[in-house]
């Protein structure tokens, strides 16, 4: 490598300096999900990037998801998968290979792929919900919720789908101050001590509003918010993600990642990205660059 290269990486490693600054001994919540759980190149990528992080001070938690290795799991099982009005209907038997995959597989999976790379300093810990009473949940009120994103409510139950009561803010703060990274399955623990299956966006969204995240993260497998003809927004309000929800433009398994930014943006988070997760090293890209990628969410 040539000295003139030498000085080309030098300078953008200062060009992070303002950065690492701004952001030292801030919380960074991250929604790990898509390609980036996939391919194994975006993997290392995606462990090493939240590594980085965490080693030049910035306290990181990771929320993942797992909704086609839980298709595939059931299907193993001989298990149809369902879906209400766009949520995955969770009876019991259901439920019992959701946690099976997400606080097993899956979490677990993530924490050896991230401690593969640390050092003696850093760690990830997997968790989910039910461990320290985690994420204290109750049964979605699916009128509510569907009723606030203006669609029509679906009369068939939806079973242990849940939403989020509380957040066991102790819990993760004990743990970041002793320089390990949470890594959370989105499994809610009930009043009778029943696993609620909680949407990940969700989860991820809750956890960012009770610790007064920074920055929350949604790593997906699109390039951003796309407006009507197919075009990233590079920012937006909540008034204008109403309007695209209203009229067909935002749909599917982009309305739970929106409805959760405006939530966490409404509690204090200071600023909500929708990032392709396809893209190596779209966090740092996010984090250390002016330009940044993806879409910012605005209050």
């Amino acid at each position: 490598m040539s000295i003139k290269e030498l000085i080309y990486k030098a300078k953008m490693l200062q060009s992070t300096l303002p950065y690492i600054r701004q952001f030292y001994g801030r919380t960074f919540v991250i929604k790990y999900g898509g390609s980036a759980m996939i391919e194994e190149s975006l993997r290392e990528s995606f462990a090493k990037d939240v590594l980085l992080l965490r080693y030049v001070g910035i306290k990181v938690i990771v929320v993942h998801g797992g909704g086609p290795q839980i298709n595939k799991t059931l299907e193993s099982f001989g298990i149809e998968a369902k879906f209400v009005g766009g949520m995955r209907k969770t009876d019991e038997e259901t439920m019992h290979v959701v946690e099976m995959v997400l606080a097993g597989d899956i979490n677990k999976d993530i924490v050896a792929l991230i401690n593969k790379h640390s050092g003696e300093q850093v760690y990830a810990v997997g968790l989910s919900g039910r461990d320290g009473n985690l994420i204290k949940a109750k049964k979605l009120d699916k009128e509510e919720y569907f009723k606030e994103l203006g669609l029509e409510v679906p009369e068939e139950d939806i079973g242990f789908v849940g939403q989020v009561e509380s957040i066991n803010t102790h819990l993760l703060s004990t743990l970041m101050d002793n320089n390990y990274i949470p890594v959370i399955a989105p499994i809610g623990v009930g009043s009778h001590g029943e696993a609620y299956n909680i949407n990940a966006d969700v989860v991820a969204s809750e956890v960012a509003r009770y610790m007064k995240a920074e920055k929350l993260i949604f790593l997906t497998d699109t390039e951003g918010i796309k407006d009507q003809h197919g075009e990233v927004i590079s920012s937006i309000s909540k008034e204008e993600i109403y309007q695209l929800i209203k009229n067909g433009t935002i749909k599917g398994g982009m309305i739970p990642k929106v409805k959760s930014a405006i939530k966490a943006l409404q509690a204090g988070v200071k600023k909500v990205h929708i990032i392709d997760g396809r893209c190596p090293h779209s966090i740092l890209l996010e984090v250390f660059t002016e330009e940044g990628i993806g879409t910012e969410i605005v209050s």
